[in-house]
């Protein structure tokens, strides 16, 4: 069984204690856990996760015997040999993972035969096939291997030799024997989702070869990495030698840490250097992962067993194991890729999934500082500091040259304070769970084992009605049914997960998003888990209470409860009036009142019940050394630095920015200032509004207040109140029209609040739309070389003519808008807009033809995402630098500090110094004029481009702008019209700003649409862009919901911040199948230069409709790129 061992902890974690307790290293115990019951594993038939015994073996580490006897025979102190202890299993759990499932393999393989049992499925277990189809496919890797040295000798070579000579060097990165167990391990698990009872007919065969590709790049780079020998030597020579003290007394300084990482990579900066040029192109990856595929499809077969129709005699026969078929979707004809049906059941009771999990499970020992962008977190992880989009090389080159300059030095020591915060499991509350766990009931959030849903009954008639909503309502079962089976094998995980480190002191690494957010990079168990996981979790110091701990452990009851919109007094009182359902709880969770399971978030709840009951029991309160984390959150956060950012002070108030006699809601607010309007609006007779009235509360119109200051439009806003209404009111009779009516009266709420909040929303919308039309100084040199005729061929000096098509095609190309939205965080982290119109590649393999998307820095930019992320972006970033800040000056007031992006977490004795540091760094950095810096930042970073605007047409600027066009000589299309006009005011711009007088004078004489707007209007004439209507705070235009015809929203969120890591598969969670596509193609048309009233008009087309048409569309131009002025607060 799986123990994870550290003795010296071995006392139950939440037990009363008298003293302040630090992390100290001690040597194993004997019997940590084994009084322990047993997780119950999820019910057969849930594919992925129903037996946990590949994950109990892929952790055997902990309690393998001959590393624990390597504590006897090693030299130095106890200390010492606990710290190579602890440093032995934290690297054999990272590098291990492709060994360990061979070994295992191989062991499951020997074991059957011993027995007598050689290849029927049925009886055999999936790791002995998996070790059959190793043996085949390894020396059919070694096969291809040598074909492809052989093809690069030849002198001629056939396209089928010039294909092995492109990939075959990429496949002697690795040994045969590790490239067959990473091809079989990720297709096996991200097969193994997709199975007939989750309504997916396998997966896409794009979407596999990828994700081997992906595995062997990654693989490779791990074996790139122990190809420094110096490096892990390094490693284990600091901490086996006499020195281990020192190493320990220069980790504390970050000089220190500095030195330290320097002797165990070299030099950092080459090293990172070195793996970013170890990166694969997508074509590549494709190719590698479809020659994978392939030897594992020849080769991989299953013995399956059938009954003769006739006879009933019992045949068997050899049937390959994956299935690879064309079919239609969408309307495109994909390839398809599934396991053969036989090897479901087989999967389901012995999964592969943990063997990959292993890697990311929470350190034994702590993180390894950041030095570089490689370089920290794991051991011997290759992992960024910052999680790079899919394909994003823009954010990866100015993310490489700030961490090699220094400027990410401030986001590595946040992280690093974040790293070193101890953990242990709460063991109390840890029991209590699983001994709900495996009664199978849904109690305190926890998945149903077998949850009791019943069919209808299927309809006698042929009414086609009838039958739909049969049919739908058996859809929706079996959609709940799904939905629980996954969330139940996901808490099964983090319940193994927490019994195995039950008497450990472990480490969460941390890396950033692309907007400076930090995450753990132990996706499956951490603090940012739901409350089940929350609940589990306890510092790993304790700390007494003190004079105002026991206050806040009260409020921390009241918060997790739900009661927590009260004043800190009454939230004290709340406590108090229910304490005897505190120890009622806390005594007997189970079988008492079960008051705890009423609150918000009951296991958190529980774990503050307990901690509570065992301060108010010891002999003194005030000693009682408490570790648990007492949460402090944000009011709204992003409205917040709003209202700071646009000097509201009524929103200030609403989100408890200024003082006051309890804290202010501002949920609860806008619900008031929505409710009155709806008052209004009865009393003069809206029917609408009467049946309305009384129904407005907090929770209806919290989420679209939240999301709003994140870029919800109007059309998901009234989509979020209507599912909201229909949740609390289930037969009110018009959710849709009511909510319109209350979207609208929440909308109109926050701009009453938040006027400088909307207009600095607006002026960063405005930024983002120009900088997202510009046309860099690059491209028009470019531009200008394809109208001459000649460009600049790459490593040459000489011009060579371009054919005529070739400049057309080639002008075109240059024409498209490039330049994205970037910014630097306060804390000099470079922040890249990654959003881009990802162009399509088709690439060739053994399989198919593939159909990939290929970013590169040549795509256009996605204009209306770069528009409307660009505010919950900014905001994000400053929000991620008040966390990060406030990290570092907890640290030096000694506290142990972590945060859930805007809940800051600490001991209860220190809440009330964190909330006086949080308040002084918000302060501080709102201080700083940040949206001047911005201003200036952009107008340096984007000097010299010229991007695309527009004025309406019958304005003066406008008619004047169309009589100069119609005066120019010669019919041109409009592409022709545009570069001639854009070169035109490149040339007038240089000479304006040149330094001789009589160019000067030349640049003011000359004409352009830019010259005629600049003497004729000003800023506040300029045309406003749809998007830029649709996203401003507060408002409710619907340009974008009539354009689209639908409610796309832009991805800003956090639910790819998981890293490269594919959670789902490597669970065994059902996936649906329309997200396994490969070819997703956005509706939007590429945007470009607001189209002119003097476009070419079909022939056929009256004078009266084009009439028409001119008065609706904008008069385009070109100007130089300038910023407006920041609004004042």
């Amino acid at each position: 069984m799986l123990q994870l061992t550290t003795p010296g902890l071995s006392g139950r974690a939440g037990d009363p204690q008298t003293t302040a307790e630090l992390p100290t290293a001690t040597a194993p115990s004997d019997v940590p856990n084994s009084e322990l019951p047993e997780v119950r594993p999820v019910s057969r038939g849930a594919a992925g996760l129903s037996s946990w015994r590949a994950l109990r073996k892929s952790l055997s580490v902990f309690s393998d015997p001959l590393v624990a006897s390597a504590l006897d025979t090693s030299e130095g102190t106890e200390e010492d040999k606990i710290k190579r202890f602890d440093l032995d299993r934290q690297l054999r759990m990272e590098q291990d993972t492709y060994e360990s499932a061979i070994e295992r393999w191989r062991s499951d393989h020997e074991e059957l035969k011993r027995y007598g049992i050689n290849g029927k499925l049925k009886q055999s277990s999936f790791g002995a096939l998996m070790w059959k189809w190793h043996q085949a496919t390894e020396p059919a890797i070694k096969e291809e291997i040598k074909l492809a040295n052989e093809a690069e000798a030849k002198a001629f070579k056939t396209p089928v030799d010039e294909g092995r000579c492109h990939y075959g060097p990429f496949l002697q990165y690795l040994e045969p024997k590790k490239l067959s167990a990473v091809t079989i391990l990720s297709c096996i698990i991200a097969l193994g989702t997709a199975s007939p009872n989750s309504g997916a007919q396998g997966i896409s065969t794009t979407q596999m070869v990828m994700k081997i590709g992906e595995a062997v790049q990654d693989e490779s780079m791990a074996a790139f990495l122990k190809s420094i020998q110096f490096r892990q030597r390094s490693l284990r020579q600091l901490v086996r030698g006499p020195d281990v003290r020192e190493v320990t007394r220069q980790l504390k300084s970050r000089r220190g840490r500095q030195d330290v990482s320097a002797k165990l990579a070299g030099s950092s900066e080459l090293w990172s250097h070195a793996l970013d040029d170890f990166q694969w192109g997508r074509p590549m990856k494709a190719r590698i992962g479809a020659v994978l595929l392939s030897k594992l499809m020849d080769q991989a077969k299953v013995s399956v067993s059938r009954k003769h129709p006739e006879d009933g005699t019992t045949l068997e026969e050899l049937q390959p194991a994956l299935h690879h078929q064309l079919m239609y979707r969408g309307g495109k004809r994909i390839g398809m890729l599934s396991l053969n049906g036989s090897m479901y059941g087989p999967l389901s009771r012995d999964p592969l999934a943990a063997s990959l999990c292993q890697k990311y499970l929470p350190m034994v020992v702590e993180p390894k500082p950041w030095a570089g962008f490689r370089e920290g977190g794991f051991l011997t992880s290759t992992e960024p500091i910052v999680r790079i989009p899919q394909g994003d090389v823009q954010t990866k080159r100015y993310c490489t040259t700030a961490a090699d300059t220094g400027d990410m030095a401030q986001v590595s020591a946040g992280l690093d304070i974040l790293a070193r915060t101890p953990w242990q499991i709460n063991r109390p509350v840890f029991e209590v769970m699983l001994d709900v766990w495996n009664t199978g009931e849904a109690i305190g959030g926890l998945a149903p084992d077998d949850p009791s849903m019943e069919l209808p009954p299927e309809p006698q008639s042929e009414d086609s009605y009838e039958r739909h909503k049969y049919i739908k309502e058996v859809r929706r079962i079996g959609n709940e049914k799904a939905a629980f089976k996954s969330q139940r094998c996901f808490q099964n995980f983090q319940l193994e997960i927490a019994r195995a480190y039950i008497n450990e002191t472990f480490y969460f690494p941390h890396n950033v998003d692309f907007r400076g957010r930090a995450y753990p990079m132990c996706p499956f168990f951490s603090y940012m888990g739901a409350d089940m996981c929350r609940g589990l979790l306890n510092f790993g110091i304790g700390k007494p209470l003190g004079p105002n701990g026991l206050r806040w452990l009260k409020i921390q009851v009241a918060n997790v409860f739900g009661y927590d919109k009260a004043s800190f007094e009454e939230r004290v009182a709340f406590a108090d009036e229910h304490r005897a359902d505190i120890f009622d709880s806390a005594n007997k969770p189970l079988k008492g009142e079960r008051w705890w399971l009423k609150a918000e978030d009951p296991w958190q709840c529980l774990a503050a019940c307990k901690e509570l009951r065992n301060a108010l029991e010891s002999p003194d309160a005030h000693a009682y050394v408490s570790k648990l984390a007492i949460h402090q959150d944000g009011t709204c956060n992003g409205l917040q630095h709003y209202a700071a950012l646009g000097g509201d002070s009524i929103g200030a108030r609403q989100v408890n920015l200024e003082p006051g006699d309890q804290p202010a809601d501002i949920y609860t607010g806008v619900a008031e200032l929505v409710q009155d309007d709806i008052a209004e609006a009865a009393k003069q007779g809206d029917a609408l509004a009467k049946l309305l009235e009384g129904k407005i509360t907090r929770k209806v119109v919290k989420q679209t207040v939240m999301t709003n200051v994140y870029g919800v439009t109007f059309a998901g806003a009234r989509i979020q109140v209507t599912r909201r209404l229909k949740e609390l009111y289930p037969d009110f009779p018009d959710p849709i029209g009511a909510g319109i009516f209350i979207a609208k009266g929440i909308f109109k709420a926050l701009a009453n609040m938040f006027n400088g909040a909307h207009d600095i929303q607006y002026w960063l919308c405005d930024c983002a739309g120009r900088i997202a039309t510009a046309i860099t100084p690059e491209q028009m040199d470019r531009i200008e070389a394809a109208r001459a005729g000649t460009f600049t061929q790459p490593n040459e000096f000489q011009r060579t003519p371009l054919k005529p098509n070739k400049i057309q095609k080639d002008t075109e190309e240059l024409l498209a808008f490039k330049q994205t939205v970037i910014w630097t965080s306060p804390l000099k982290m470079p922040v890249v807009q990654p959003y881009r119109r990802q162009m399509v590649e088709a690439v060739a393999t053994s399989l198919q033809m593939i159909t990939i998307h290929n970013p590169t820095l040549a795509d256009p930019v996605h204009k209306r995402k770069q528009l409307q992320a660009f505010p919950p972006n900014f905001i994000h970033s400053l929000d991620a630098t008040h966390m990060l800040l406030s990290a570092m000056q907890c640290e030096k007031k000694g506290l142990v500090f972590t945060a859930v992006h805007d809940s800051f977490w600490t001991h209860a004795s220190d809440v009330d110094t964190m909330n006086r540091l949080l308040r002084d760094t918000f302060i501080k950095m709102h201080s700083e004029d940040i949206m001047g810096r911005l201003r200036a930042e952009f107008a340096m970073r984007y000097r010299g481009c010229i991007y695309s605007t527009a004025v309406k047409p019958q304005s003066t600027v406008g008619k004047k702008i169309r009589a100069w066009r119609r005066s120019l000589s010669g019919r041109k299309t409009l592409q022709e019209r545009q570069i001639e006009e854009l070169l035109l005011e490149r040339r007038r711009a240089k000479l304006l700003i040149s330094e001789k007088p009589e160019e000067r004078e030349e640049g003011k004489a000359m004409v352009t649409a830019c010259s005629i707007f600049e003497q004729s209007a000003g800023e506040e004439d300029l045309a406003v862009e749809d998007e830029i209507e649709d996203v401003a705070l507060g408002s409710t235009s619907s340009a974008r919901e009539n354009k689209l015809q639908t409610n796309e929203q832009i991805s800003v969120g956090d639910e790819e911040n998981v890293g490269s890591i594919d959670i789902a598969p490597a669970l065994g969670m059902d996936v649906p199948h329309e997200n396994l596509i490969e070819d997703v193609t956005d509706t939007v048309a590429d945007e470009a230069p607001p189209e002119t009233e003097e476009m070419p008009v079909a022939a056929t087309e009256t004078k009266a409709k084009k009439r028409a048409q001119d008065t609706q569309q904008k008069v385009w131009l070109w100007r130089p790129l300038t910023f407006p002025p920041v609004p004042a607060k």
